[in-house]
């Protein structure tokens, strides 16, 4: 296609209504898609999560200045949550970092979450990929404000940062949620505030009663009144990244990631087509009667519609 050729060399509005193709599923999305394939798998994937008011978007756009002052191309899809009543979002992410808007290097993308409840929207994977092809180096994704089930971002980066400050509230309560355990990097946010001393002692208390860790999570401190803590962020993310590589995860995990979304869009596409299959099949309204008035249970008809799939797809 003509707009991926476009994408691949570093058009921007190409990128732009590239992503705009997916999120609105375009009929074309699976051959843009395709043809950007071949150019993908190149960037650094970093996810930014943690809990509401944690301080991801300020902690995002000070990242963003100390990886362009080290030359790097930057994306960042940022997810904000979508109304449950009118269908918006407020893309707030994309306000709070104006200062980035003219810089060429830049390429920031705010999604709405369209429904979707693991912290991501659905279109994110396929964004990312986008926004690799365009040629980032290094693609930022933060989470909407996420809780203990939420965890989609850790099927997606390289590397997960989960951010926390020092006015959370009840922190051991919190390190028993789930977000705890997908970190490979803690940042304290606005580590300039009382109570830093005591999260960082938390976590660190935390980590130690897992005795059988590869990769140990640093916890870093980060301010947006000292903009150095934030190199020591960038220096954390970038020996996971060197443990990954040098053990071998690097690989695996990028293969798992590839296998699980095969396998989910096989499962997507299937389950259309056998939807396809039963509502034309002249027995189905039948066939739900007698499961609703109990002359047959779920488990019996589930497998007639596989029946009736099956024998659709071996006619010749």
């Amino acid at each position: 296609m003509e707009l991926a050729k476009r994408i691949v060399n570093g058009d921007r509005r190409a990128a732009a209504r590239a992503i705009t193709m997916i999120e609105n599923d375009s009929p074309d999305r699976q051959k843009l898609l395709k043809a950007l394939h071949p150019n993908t798998g190149n960037a650094y994937l970093v996810g930014i999560t943690g809990s509401p008011g944690a301080g991801k978007s300020t902690l995002t756009d000070q990242l963003l200045f100390w990886l362009r002052k080290q030359g790097l191309q930057v994306g960042v899809i940022a997810v904000d949550p979508t109304s449950p009543f009118t269908g918006g979002a407020i893309l707030g992410d994309r306000i709070r970092m104006t200062g980035h808007s003219l810089d060429p290097g830049v390429f920031i993308r705010s999604m709405g979450t369209r429904g979707s409840l693991g912290g991501l929207a659905r279109a994110t994977k396929e964004a990312v990929r986008v926004l690799d092809a365009y040629g980032s180096d290094v693609i930022l994704i933060e989470t909407v404000g996420v809780g203990q089930s939420e965890l989609d971002i850790m099927h997606v980066a390289d590397t997960t940062v989960v951010v926390l400050n020092p006015t959370a509230g009840d922190h051991i309560q919190t390190m028993k949620a789930g977000i705890m355990e997908i970190a490979d990097v803690f940042a304290i946010n606005k580590a300039d505030l009382p109570g830093a001393d005591k999260t960082e002692r938390e976590v660190n208390n935390m980590l130690d009663l897992l005795h059988d860790l590869d990769w140990r999570p640093p916890v870093v401190r980060t301010t947006s009144r000292d903009p150095a803590t934030f190199r020591t962020l960038w220096e954390a993310c970038s020996r996971h990244r060197e443990y990954l590589v040098q053990s071998g995860h690097w690989g695996r995990r990028r293969r798992q990631r590839w296998q699980d979304e095969i396998l989910a869009i096989a499962e997507q596409t299937l389950s259309r087509r056998i939807r396809q299959s039963i509502a034309a099949h002249p027995d189905w309204p039948q066939l739900l009667r007698e499961v609703e008035s109990g002359e047959k249970d779920p488990y019996q008809v589930a497998d007639l519609v596989l029946e009736w799939y099956n024998t659709t797809i071996s006619r010749p």
